[in-house]
């Protein structure tokens, strides 16, 4: 009976410990994302520093349909004293093991920004290590995969779940095929 009861413990503990963890992986990812939203809307430089990779880019299309790039110190140096003064929200954002990304939105008075950010754990800090934008109407909406929410998971043939029927497992490669030719 001991055992039974040292076993159970054993078990809540762990449980216990992994839902800290996932709740901490969590709150860190949103808090450096929150960093980058408050800290633009606030023109708060050191808050922007906190959030983004030193050597992150930000990138987008230019007027002309090429890519444009802007490394992050320069966007950092570029946000107005008094902020953007933007409202914004996190649309979503997933994450496993060392990597994570994550959707947001900051809306002006005219127009609004969508960002697809990239994230990765440095030193045991979540950094934003690229960011990927495109200024749309503020009617916009951000279209997904699943516009459920999550992610789709995989269930036993037969059995239902979120996996497409029609569509048709990707060739193997052949031995010498390391995919990019």
């Amino acid at each position: 009976m001991k055992l039974k009861k040292s076993i159970l413990a054993v078990i809540a503990l762990l449980s216990i410990s992994l839902s800290s963890f996932a709740q901490s992986e969590d709150e860190a990812i949103k808090e450096t994302i929150n960093n980058y939203l408050e800290g633009g809307a606030a023109g708060d430089t050191a808050r922007l520093n906190r959030a983004f990779f030193p050597y992150a880019n930000l990138r987008n299309l230019s007027k002309d349909g090429k890519v444009s790039e802007m490394p992050v110190k320069k966007f950092i140096a570029a946000v107005p004293a008094g902020g953007a003064k933007w409202t914004s929200k996190i649309v979503n954002y997933s994450y496993a093991g060392t990597a994570a990304t994550a959707v947001t939105e900051e809306e002006l008075p005219t127009f609004k920004f969508v960002d697809f950010l990239n994230l990765l754990k440095i030193n045991g800090e979540w950094k934003i290590v690229s960011r990927v934008y495109s200024r749309v109407e503020k009617g916009v909406a951000v279209s997904s995969s699943n516009p459920g929410g999550g992610f789709p998971t995989a269930a036993a043939p037969g059995k239902g779940g979120n996996t497409p029927a029609t569509k048709k497992p990707a060739p193997k490669p052949k031995p010498s095929d390391d995919g990019w030719k």
